[in-house]
């Protein structure tokens, strides 16, 4: 399991480590408007998803807004952020950020992504900070487990591979 921690002190992950070359597991997440999304529901695209622990955090924030930049030029590929953060709160966070691009869905009800992907810290019943990219064939192909939750991810890395897929 990968060792992450947050402020400096180890934290537990829950749920089961997502490797490259797995086949994605499905979950089921709440778009803003309190409907639920699955993975199946972006089946024959690519997507990339950026998991953060609080969407209204200085790091989340860069990190959520760095990919909206980017989703502009990532041809065929979804976008999507995911935290416990309530979809109201999402939404109103978009809105203030101008946020058009990246998808913001909630894993607040049953951490069914956090679970899935293994990104639970049972501490703090937050996700910690990950990259997962997921090809058309619902292969994983990229995963980044951020050893620091408080530090920003491989941005460049990330999105090499969600343009090579």
């Amino acid at each position: 399991m990968a060792q992450v921690r947050f402020k400096g002190n180890p934290v537990t992950l829950v749920g089961n480590e997502v490797k490259v070359g797995d086949t994605a597991p499905n979950f089921q997440v709440w778009d803003q408007d309190l409907s639920p999304v699955t993975l199946d529901d972006s089946k024959g695209t690519v997507r990339l998803i950026s998991v953060v622990p609080s969407i209204d955090t200085p790091v989340c924030d860069q990190q959520t807004r760095r990919f909206n930049e980017e989703a502009a030029s990532l041809q065929d590929v979804a976008v999507l952020t995911i935290s416990v953060d309530l979809p109201f709160a999402q939404k109103r966070w978009c809105a203030a950020a101008g946020i058009d691009r990246v998808q913001t869905l909630s894993d607040h009800r049953e951490l069914s992504f956090g679970k899935a992907y293994g990104v639970v810290m049972e501490e703090l019943r937050l996700l910690a900070r990950a990259i997962f990219v997921i090809d058309k064939n619902n292969k994983v192909v990229y995963a980044e487990y951020v050893s620091e939750v408080t530090e920003h991810p491989d941005y460049e890395a990330a999105i090499l591979a969600a343009t090579k897929n």
